[in-house]
């Protein structure tokens, strides 16, 4: 079985050997840039090792691999604006580095190369797979409406707020999951199990990352932490800390998701993570990050084959909720 470290390198040399010298420069160097930078990759190291699971030859599942990472960035590329986010894995944004426009039709030119590397998945498998990732890269883009709309809303519930994070992130996780697993040959039973796998692990990756914001290190993290106080973001830590807090906390909390002053950008990533550490909305996000673990645990547990192929993505799975970057 490939190990998470000699998946994640078959990635790495496919993706440098993707070839984006075309013109108009302006618009594939950009797609070369963020493609470069990186990142977990998780999306396509899910996809090669859940085709492990069932066959030796996971190289049949990298066309697909590529294909999900590809249209993973490109929404990060669009994300980005709309966040005006300037840091992605430690490096500027697209938008910052070249501008908004060429950050949108290099998205769109990734989007449209991300489905071509899908349509070259082994052809027994290709119309389900396309109809997968078609319905998923619709979701994404569902959970995105809901962010957004988010943004203006008071009232975001802790439901609404799963549902969005399970659109926008998880199903893209778990499209991968079941995706290597019918090009390695798994049943349907089987493939439904390693899908609830990884919409429950990208659940808790993503409330790991809501987690992160605020508690991680800058430096390991990639971009800076507190970008999710500052903009007022509804993450689950402040939909938490909305419902739970009352009196003097209330009004606190009040005063600074209105206060916008980037004078007083510090004071406010400060007073509000203290205002989370004595509402304990740590401790209640790393509950929820624990129960959606223990949910992919146990669709894991439901796939039939042996133990001894299955760890190789267990420990992969349990370094993603161990990391603190």
């Amino acid at each position: 079985m490939y190990s998470f470290e000699e998946t994640l390198q078959l990635i790495g040399s496919e993706i440098e050997h993707i070839d984006w010298d075309k013109e108009p420069r302006g618009l594939y160097q950009p797609i070369e840039y963020v493609l470069s930078l990186g990142g977990k990759r998780i999306r396509p190291v899910v996809t090669l090792m859940s085709c492990n699971l069932y066959s030796d030859n996971v190289m049949q599942a990298m066309n697909s691999a590529i294909g999900l990472e590809i249209f993973h960035n490109f929404t990060l590329l669009h994300d980005d604006i709309m966040d005006r986010a300037n840091i992605r894995r430690g490096k500027p944004t697209v938008h910052k580095k070249w501008d908004d426009n060429t950050a949108i039709l290099s998205g769109d030119v990734m989007q449209i190369e991300a489905y071509k590397w899908m349509t070259r998945s082994p052809e027994t498998k290709l119309k389900q797979v396309l109809d997968l990732f078609s319905k998923t890269a619709a979701e994404i883009c569902e959970g995105q409406q809901y962010d957004m709309e988010f943004e203006k809303r008071d009232n975001v519930s802790v439901d609404e707020y799963i549902e969005m994070i399970r659109l926008k992130t998880a199903v893209l996780i778990a499209a991968g999951c079941q995706i290597g697993a019918w090009i390695g040959g798994a049943d349907d039973e089987d493939a439904q199990n390693l899908y609830d796998f990884g919409n429950n692990i990208g659940l808790a990756f993503q409330l790991k990352d809501d987690l992160l914001d605020v508690y991680g290190n800058e430096a390991n993290f990639g971009k800076k932490i507190g970008g999710d106080i500052l903009c007022n973001k509804k993450t689950f830590l402040l939909i938490h800390a909305l419902q739970i807090a009352e009196g003097s906390n209330a009004e606190e909390l009040e005063y600074w998701l209105k206060n916008t002053n980037p004078e007083e950008s510090c004071q406010k990533i400060k007073a509000v993570t203290e205002l989370y550490n004595r509402l304990s909305v740590k401790d209640i996000c790393e509950e929820a990050i624990n129960y959606y673990y223990n949910k992919a645990v146990a669709s894991f547990s439901n796939v039939r084959i042996p133990d001894v192929k299955k760890s190789e993505l267990r420990k992969f799975s349990e370094k993603l909720m161990s990391r603190n970057d």
